[in-house]
Protein backbone atom coordinates (compact mmCIF):
# COMPACT_ATOMS: atom_id res chain seq x y z
CA UNK A 1 0.00 0.00 0.00
CA UNK A 2 1.23 3.50 -0.79
CA UNK A 3 2.50 5.61 2.08
CA UNK A 4 1.26 8.78 0.35
CA UNK A 5 -2.00 10.23 1.74
CA UNK A 6 -5.27 9.63 -0.08
CA UNK A 7 -8.93 10.30 0.65
CA UNK A 8 -11.37 7.59 1.68
CA UNK A 9 -15.01 8.52 1.12
CA UNK A 10 -17.80 6.36 2.53
CA UNK A 11 -21.35 6.24 1.14
CA UNK A 12 -22.50 9.53 2.62
CA UNK A 13 -19.32 11.45 1.79
CA UNK A 14 -19.23 10.12 -1.78
CA UNK A 15 -22.84 11.15 -2.32
CA UNK A 16 -22.24 14.59 -0.80
CA UNK A 17 -19.18 15.10 -3.00
CA UNK A 18 -21.37 14.62 -6.09
CA UNK A 19 -23.96 17.24 -5.14
CA UNK A 20 -22.84 19.82 -7.73
CA UNK A 21 -25.07 18.86 -10.67
CA UNK A 22 -23.45 21.34 -13.05
CA UNK A 23 -19.90 20.10 -12.34
CA UNK A 24 -20.99 16.49 -12.70
CA UNK A 25 -22.85 17.17 -15.95
CA UNK A 26 -19.83 18.96 -17.39
CA UNK A 27 -17.49 16.09 -16.49
CA UNK A 28 -19.88 13.44 -17.85
CA UNK A 29 -20.30 15.43 -21.05
CA UNK A 30 -16.53 15.55 -21.45
CA UNK A 31 -16.27 11.81 -20.88
CA UNK A 32 -19.03 10.97 -23.37
CA UNK A 33 -17.50 13.23 -26.01
CA UNK A 34 -14.09 11.60 -25.40
CA UNK A 35 -15.65 8.16 -25.90
CA UNK A 36 -17.30 9.29 -29.14
CA UNK A 37 -13.98 10.68 -30.41
CA UNK A 38 -12.02 7.57 -29.45
CA UNK A 39 -9.94 9.48 -26.91
CA UNK A 40 -10.86 7.47 -23.79
CA UNK A 41 -9.03 4.28 -22.85
CA UNK A 42 -11.54 1.75 -21.49
CA UNK A 43 -10.63 -1.93 -21.91
CA UNK A 44 -13.40 -4.55 -21.91
CA UNK A 45 -14.99 -5.36 -18.58
CA UNK A 46 -13.95 -8.53 -16.83
CA UNK A 47 -15.63 -10.47 -14.05
CA UNK A 48 -14.81 -13.26 -11.63
CA UNK A 49 -17.90 -15.38 -11.01
CA UNK A 50 -18.91 -17.35 -7.93
CA UNK A 51 -21.90 -19.70 -7.61
CA UNK A 52 -23.82 -16.82 -6.05
CA UNK A 53 -22.65 -13.68 -7.86
CA UNK A 54 -19.76 -11.88 -9.50
CA UNK A 55 -16.95 -9.40 -8.97
CA UNK A 56 -16.53 -7.06 -11.95
CA UNK A 57 -13.63 -4.75 -12.83
CA UNK A 58 -13.91 -1.60 -14.96
CA UNK A 59 -10.71 0.46 -15.46
CA UNK A 60 -10.67 3.62 -17.51
CA UNK A 61 -8.79 6.77 -18.45
CA UNK A 62 -10.27 10.01 -19.77
CA UNK A 63 -7.72 12.72 -20.68
CA UNK A 64 -8.08 15.69 -18.40
CA UNK A 65 -10.38 13.87 -15.95
CA UNK A 66 -8.23 11.11 -14.57
CA UNK A 67 -7.55 7.42 -14.24
CA UNK A 68 -9.86 5.17 -12.23
CA UNK A 69 -10.97 1.60 -11.72
CA UNK A 70 -14.22 0.28 -10.31
CA UNK A 71 -14.46 -3.04 -8.48
CA UNK A 72 -18.06 -4.02 -7.87
CA UNK A 73 -19.91 -7.14 -6.71
CA UNK A 74 -23.36 -8.09 -7.96
CA UNK A 75 -25.23 -10.58 -5.77
CA UNK A 76 -28.91 -11.43 -5.23
CA UNK A 77 -30.49 -9.41 -2.43
CA UNK A 78 -32.22 -11.85 -0.04
CA UNK A 79 -34.27 -9.01 1.43
CA UNK A 80 -35.65 -7.98 -1.99
CA UNK A 81 -36.51 -10.99 -4.17
CA UNK A 82 -35.79 -10.34 -7.83
CA UNK A 83 -33.30 -7.57 -7.09
CA UNK A 84 -29.55 -7.53 -6.60
CA UNK A 85 -27.00 -5.64 -4.53
CA UNK A 86 -24.19 -3.63 -6.12
CA UNK A 87 -21.33 -3.07 -3.67
CA UNK A 88 -17.80 -1.97 -4.31
CA UNK A 89 -15.30 0.81 -4.62
CA UNK A 90 -13.80 3.18 -7.15
CA UNK A 91 -10.06 3.90 -6.92
CA UNK A 92 -9.17 7.29 -8.43
CA UNK A 93 -5.57 7.99 -9.52
CA UNK A 94 -3.60 10.97 -10.76
CA UNK A 95 -3.36 10.51 -14.53
CA UNK A 96 0.07 12.20 -14.66
CA UNK A 97 2.06 10.22 -12.09
CA UNK A 98 -0.20 7.35 -11.04
CA UNK A 99 -0.63 8.43 -7.39
CA UNK A 100 -3.71 7.04 -5.63
CA UNK A 101 -5.86 10.07 -4.82
CA UNK A 102 -9.07 8.62 -3.41
CA UNK A 103 -11.14 5.53 -2.73
CA UNK A 104 -14.86 6.13 -3.11
CA UNK A 105 -18.01 4.10 -2.48
CA UNK A 106 -19.09 2.68 -5.84
CA UNK A 107 -22.80 2.35 -5.03
CA UNK A 108 -23.76 6.04 -4.73
CA UNK A 109 -21.21 7.02 -7.39
CA UNK A 110 -22.75 4.60 -9.89
CA UNK A 111 -26.32 5.60 -9.05
CA UNK A 112 -25.67 9.34 -9.28
CA UNK A 113 -23.58 9.24 -12.47
CA UNK A 114 -26.14 6.97 -14.15
CA UNK A 115 -29.01 9.30 -13.27
CA UNK A 116 -27.02 12.33 -14.39
CA UNK A 117 -26.16 10.66 -17.71
CA UNK A 118 -29.81 9.74 -18.33
CA UNK A 119 -30.70 13.37 -17.60
CA UNK A 120 -28.10 14.60 -20.09
CA UNK A 121 -29.71 12.35 -22.69
CA UNK A 122 -33.15 13.62 -21.72
CA UNK A 123 -32.07 17.22 -22.22
CA UNK A 124 -30.33 16.43 -25.51
CA UNK A 125 -32.95 14.15 -27.09
CA UNK A 126 -36.39 14.99 -25.71
CA UNK A 127 -38.57 17.61 -27.38
CA UNK A 128 -37.83 21.14 -26.14
CA UNK A 129 -41.39 21.40 -24.80
CA UNK A 130 -41.25 18.09 -22.90
CA UNK A 131 -42.69 18.55 -19.41
CA UNK A 132 -44.26 15.30 -18.15
CA UNK A 133 -41.63 12.73 -17.17
CA UNK A 134 -42.51 9.21 -16.04
CA UNK A 135 -39.95 7.37 -13.89
CA UNK A 136 -40.46 3.61 -13.84
CA UNK A 137 -38.99 1.90 -10.80
CA UNK A 138 -38.80 2.36 -7.03
CA UNK A 139 -35.31 1.08 -6.19
CA UNK A 140 -31.93 2.72 -5.70
CA UNK A 141 -31.50 3.87 -9.29
CA UNK A 142 -35.02 5.25 -9.53
CA UNK A 143 -34.43 7.17 -6.30
CA UNK A 144 -31.25 8.71 -7.70
CA UNK A 145 -33.13 9.72 -10.85
CA UNK A 146 -36.02 11.21 -8.91
CA UNK A 147 -33.66 13.13 -6.63
CA UNK A 148 -32.09 14.75 -9.67
CA UNK A 149 -35.37 15.53 -11.43
CA UNK A 150 -37.03 17.02 -8.35
CA UNK A 151 -34.16 19.08 -6.94
CA UNK A 152 -35.18 22.73 -6.40
CA UNK A 153 -34.31 24.96 -9.33
CA UNK A 154 -31.38 27.25 -8.49
CA UNK A 155 -30.69 30.67 -9.94
CA UNK A 156 -28.05 30.40 -12.65
CA UNK A 157 -28.00 26.58 -12.62
CA UNK A 158 -27.90 25.01 -16.07
CA UNK A 159 -28.99 21.45 -15.32
CA UNK A 160 -32.10 21.84 -13.14
CA UNK A 161 -35.27 20.83 -14.99
CA UNK A 162 -38.77 22.28 -14.84
CA UNK A 163 -40.82 19.11 -15.25
CA UNK A 164 -43.84 17.33 -13.81
CA UNK A 165 -42.81 13.89 -12.57
CA UNK A 166 -44.90 10.76 -12.11
CA UNK A 167 -43.55 7.49 -10.72
CA UNK A 168 -44.75 3.92 -11.22
CA UNK A 169 -43.62 0.48 -10.10
CA UNK A 170 -44.80 -3.08 -9.80
CA UNK A 171 -45.66 -2.82 -6.08
CA UNK A 172 -48.30 -0.17 -5.22
CA UNK A 173 -47.04 0.31 -1.66
CA UNK A 174 -43.48 0.94 -2.85
CA UNK A 175 -44.75 3.32 -5.53
CA UNK A 176 -46.77 5.31 -3.00
CA UNK A 177 -43.84 5.51 -0.56
CA UNK A 178 -41.47 6.65 -3.30
CA UNK A 179 -43.95 9.28 -4.49
CA UNK A 180 -44.28 10.67 -0.96
CA UNK A 181 -40.53 10.71 -0.47
CA UNK A 182 -39.91 12.87 -3.55
CA UNK A 183 -43.17 14.80 -3.67
CA UNK A 184 -44.27 13.45 -7.05
CA UNK A 185 -47.42 11.80 -8.41
CA UNK A 186 -47.89 8.04 -7.96
CA UNK A 187 -49.43 6.34 -10.99
CA UNK A 188 -51.81 3.43 -10.55
CA UNK A 189 -49.86 1.39 -13.10
CA UNK A 190 -46.85 1.56 -15.37
CA UNK A 191 -49.14 1.90 -18.37
CA UNK A 192 -50.92 4.86 -16.81
CA UNK A 193 -47.61 6.58 -16.12
CA UNK A 194 -46.27 6.02 -19.63
CA UNK A 195 -49.36 7.02 -21.62
CA UNK A 196 -49.18 10.75 -22.33
CA UNK A 197 -45.67 11.16 -20.90
CA UNK A 198 -43.25 13.27 -22.93
CA UNK A 199 -40.34 11.26 -21.56
CA UNK A 200 -40.09 7.88 -19.85
CA UNK A 201 -37.07 6.91 -17.74
CA UNK A 202 -36.89 3.19 -16.93
CA UNK A 203 -34.81 2.40 -13.84
CA UNK A 204 -35.70 -1.19 -12.98
CA UNK A 205 -34.10 -4.54 -12.38
CA UNK A 206 -36.57 -6.22 -14.71
CA UNK A 207 -35.61 -9.15 -16.88
CA UNK A 208 -38.42 -8.59 -19.38
CA UNK A 209 -39.93 -5.45 -20.97
CA UNK A 210 -41.66 -3.07 -18.56
CA UNK A 211 -43.14 -0.73 -21.20
CA UNK A 212 -44.83 -1.33 -24.56
CA UNK A 213 -44.56 0.59 -27.80
CA UNK A 214 -48.29 1.27 -28.01
CA UNK A 215 -48.21 3.12 -24.69
CA UNK A 216 -45.71 5.72 -25.92
CA UNK A 217 -46.93 9.08 -27.17
CA UNK A 218 -45.73 10.42 -30.54
CA UNK A 219 -42.40 12.17 -30.11
CA UNK A 220 -41.67 10.61 -26.73
CA UNK A 221 -38.16 10.11 -25.40
CA UNK A 222 -37.29 6.89 -23.57
CA UNK A 223 -34.30 6.41 -21.32
CA UNK A 224 -33.44 2.92 -20.11
CA UNK A 225 -30.72 2.34 -17.53
CA UNK A 226 -31.90 -1.01 -16.20
CA UNK A 227 -32.32 -4.39 -17.76
CA UNK A 228 -29.04 -6.04 -16.77
CA UNK A 229 -30.82 -9.40 -16.55
CA UNK A 230 -32.93 -9.02 -19.68
CA UNK A 231 -34.57 -6.45 -21.97
CA UNK A 232 -36.24 -3.50 -20.23
CA UNK A 233 -37.76 -2.27 -23.53
CA UNK A 234 -39.84 -4.26 -26.02
CA UNK A 235 -38.79 -5.09 -29.56
CA UNK A 236 -41.33 -2.72 -31.14
CA UNK A 237 -39.93 0.27 -29.26
CA UNK A 238 -36.41 -0.56 -30.43
CA UNK A 239 -37.67 -1.14 -33.97
CA UNK A 240 -39.38 2.25 -34.26
CA UNK A 241 -36.88 4.44 -32.38
CA UNK A 242 -33.76 6.39 -33.15
CA UNK A 243 -31.20 4.75 -30.87
CA UNK A 244 -28.53 6.46 -28.76
CA UNK A 245 -25.91 4.84 -26.49
CA UNK A 246 -22.82 5.69 -24.42
CA UNK A 247 -20.37 3.48 -26.34
CA UNK A 248 -20.33 1.26 -29.44
CA UNK A 249 -20.23 -1.92 -27.35
CA UNK A 250 -23.76 -1.28 -26.11
CA UNK A 251 -24.88 -2.91 -29.36
CA UNK A 252 -21.73 -4.77 -30.44
CA UNK A 253 -20.92 -6.57 -27.17
CA UNK A 254 -22.84 -9.45 -25.64
CA UNK A 255 -24.69 -8.87 -22.34
CA UNK A 256 -24.05 -7.95 -19.63
CA UNK A 257 -21.52 -5.52 -21.13
CA UNK A 258 -23.85 -4.86 -24.05
CA UNK A 259 -27.59 -4.24 -23.94
CA UNK A 260 -30.05 -7.11 -24.28
CA UNK A 261 -32.33 -4.88 -26.38
CA UNK A 262 -29.64 -4.02 -28.92
CA UNK A 263 -28.36 -7.49 -29.79
CA UNK A 264 -28.46 -7.84 -33.56
CA UNK A 265 -29.19 -4.16 -34.16
CA UNK A 266 -27.05 -2.86 -37.06
CA UNK A 267 -24.28 -0.49 -35.98
CA UNK A 268 -25.56 2.11 -38.44
CA UNK A 269 -28.73 2.49 -36.38
CA UNK A 270 -26.87 3.40 -33.19
CA UNK A 271 -25.59 6.92 -32.44
CA UNK A 272 -23.20 7.79 -29.61
CA UNK A 273 -24.63 10.29 -27.15
CA UNK A 274 -21.25 12.02 -27.06
CA UNK A 275 -21.61 12.81 -30.76
CA UNK A 276 -24.88 14.60 -30.04
CA UNK A 277 -23.39 16.47 -27.08
CA UNK A 278 -20.40 17.59 -29.16
CA UNK A 279 -22.63 18.84 -31.97
CA UNK A 280 -21.33 16.40 -34.58
CA UNK A 281 -24.70 14.59 -34.76
CA UNK A 282 -28.10 16.34 -34.74
CA UNK A 283 -29.83 13.98 -32.31
CA UNK A 284 -33.62 14.40 -32.56
CA UNK A 285 -34.66 15.42 -36.06
CA UNK A 286 -38.36 16.25 -35.61
CA UNK A 287 -41.10 16.54 -33.00
CA UNK A 288 -42.71 13.20 -33.89
CA UNK A 289 -39.52 11.13 -33.67
CA UNK A 290 -39.29 8.44 -30.99
CA UNK A 291 -35.86 8.55 -29.33
CA UNK A 292 -34.33 5.90 -27.08
CA UNK A 293 -31.23 6.24 -24.94
CA UNK A 294 -30.09 2.79 -23.84
CA UNK A 295 -27.50 2.93 -21.06
CA UNK A 296 -25.25 0.04 -20.12
CA UNK A 297 -22.84 2.06 -18.00
CA UNK A 298 -19.25 2.80 -18.97
CA UNK A 299 -15.92 3.15 -17.18
CA UNK A 300 -15.40 6.64 -18.60
CA UNK A 301 -18.44 7.80 -16.64
CA UNK A 302 -16.96 6.40 -13.43
CA UNK A 303 -13.75 8.33 -14.14
CA UNK A 304 -15.77 11.53 -14.66
CA UNK A 305 -17.79 11.11 -11.48
CA UNK A 306 -14.72 10.16 -9.43
CA UNK A 307 -12.90 13.26 -10.64
CA UNK A 308 -15.77 15.51 -9.53
CA UNK A 309 -16.12 13.77 -6.17
CA UNK A 310 -12.38 13.93 -5.50
CA UNK A 311 -12.14 17.63 -6.41
CA UNK A 312 -15.11 18.47 -4.18
CA UNK A 313 -13.87 16.42 -1.22
CA UNK A 314 -10.31 17.71 -1.54
CA UNK A 315 -11.54 21.31 -1.64
CA UNK A 316 -13.70 20.75 1.43
CA UNK A 317 -10.78 19.21 3.33
CA UNK A 318 -8.51 22.12 2.41
CA UNK A 319 -11.15 24.65 3.43
CA UNK A 320 -11.72 22.83 6.70
CA UNK A 321 -8.01 22.82 7.53
CA UNK A 322 -7.74 26.53 6.79
CA UNK A 323 -10.75 27.31 8.99
CA UNK A 324 -9.54 25.18 11.89
CA UNK A 325 -8.40 27.14 14.96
Amino acid sequence: MTTEPFLVLDHARTQAALADADALAAALTGALVAVARGEASTPPRIAARTPAGLLGAMPGHVPGLGLAAKLITVFPDPGRPGRSTHRGLVAHFDERDGRLLAILDAEPLTAVRTAATATLALRALARPDARRVAVIGTGTQAAAQLALLTRPRRAGAHHDLDVEVVVAGRTPAHTAATARRFGVVAAASVEQAVRGADAVLCCTGAGSPVIRREWLAPGAHVGSVGGSDGPELDDATIRDASLFVEWPGAAAAAPPAGAHELQGVPAARVTLLGSVLSGSHPGRRDAAELTVFKSTGHAALDVAAASVAYASAAASRTLGSRDAP
